[in-house]
C-alpha cells in the first residue's frame, strides 16, 4: 500500500530552495560562474535536504514503522517522561544528507501534543530528548495502546514543524511534520514490544518496521 498526497520536494523547503537558487543565478550573472560555484552547491545541497520521496507501507497489522529516515542511536528501557509510564525507546539520528520527513509509526488518534522550547545540542546525545527543542505526539492506536513520538531538534535545526493536532487520526507511514536541517525522532513504545533494530542500523521512514506490537 502506498499513498502520497505530497510533492516530492516537501512544501517546507520551497521558499529556502528559491532564496538559494536565485542567490546563486544572481551570483553568476553579475559575477560569473567561478564566484557562483559555492553558491550553487549551497544551493543543491537545500534542494536535497528537502526530498521527500514516497514510501511503500507495509501491511503488517501490528508493525511500528519508523518515522524517520536515519541511524538508531538508542534502544532502552526508560521513563516516557510525556505519559509517566516505563517504556522502550527507540531513537532514530537524522543527519543533514538523511531525508527529515517525519511520519506516523502506527495507526491511531493523537490525544495530545506538547511543545517545549530548548536547547540545540548535537542530537545524537542521549541528553538531546529531554534537553533539546521538541515537539510530542501521543498516539492511541486502535487497540488501545499508547505510543508517543517525539520530534527533537538538532545541532543546526532551528525548525520542528508539526501538521497535525489532538483529535487528528494518522495512518502508518502518513506524513505529520518536518524538521529543519539535522535532527532526532525518538518512539517510546510499551514494555512488551518486540523490538526489530539494534544501535548503529539504518533505518528508512515508513519502509523499516522498528518494532511489532503485541496482537
Amino acid at each position: 500500500m502506498s499513498t502520497y498526497p505530497h510533492p516530492i520536494i516537501a512544501r517546507e523547503g520551497w521558499f529556502h530552495i528559491t532564496v538559494a537558487f536565485s542567490i546563486a543565478l544572481l551570483v553568476h550573472l553579475f559575477l560569473g560562474w567561478l564566484w557562483a560555484l559555492p553558491f550553487w552547491f549551497i544551493a543543491l545541497f537545500v534542494l536535497q535536504f528537502f526530498r521527500d520521496p514516497p514510501r511503500i507501507i507495509p501491511l503488517q497489522a501490528n508493525a511500528i514503522l519508523a518515522p524517520a529516515d536515519g541511524r538508531i542511536v538508542a534502544v532502552e528501557k526508560t521513563q516516557d517522561p510525556f505519559l509517566n509510564r516505563e517504556a522502550i525507546k527507540v531513537s532514530v539520528f537524522m543527519n543533514v544528507f538523511n531525508v527529515h520527513s517525519n511520519r506516523s509509526p502506527v495507526d491511531g488518534v493523537i490525544k495530545d501534543r506538547w511543545y517545549f522550547p530548548g536547547k540545540f545540542i548535537n542530537a545524537s546525545l542521549s541528553k538531546a530528548s529531554l534537553e533539546n527543542e521538541r515537539n510530542a505526539l501521543w498516539i492511541k492506536t486502535d487497540k488501545g495502546l499508547d505510543v508517543t513520538c517525539v520530534q527533537i531538534a538538532g545541532l543546526i535545526a532551528k525548525r520542528i514543524i508539526c501538521h497535525v493536532n489532538p483529535g487528528d487520526r494518522l495512518a502508518r507511514g502518513q506524513r505529520f511534520g518536518f524538521i529543519r536541517f539535522g535532527s532526532r525522532v525518538d518512539v517510546y513504545l510499551p514494555t512488551d514490544t518486540r523490538i526489530n533494530v539494534n544501535i548503529g542500523d539504518k533505518v528508512y521512514a515508513t519502509l523499516t518496521i522498528l518494532a511489532e506490537l503485541r496482537s
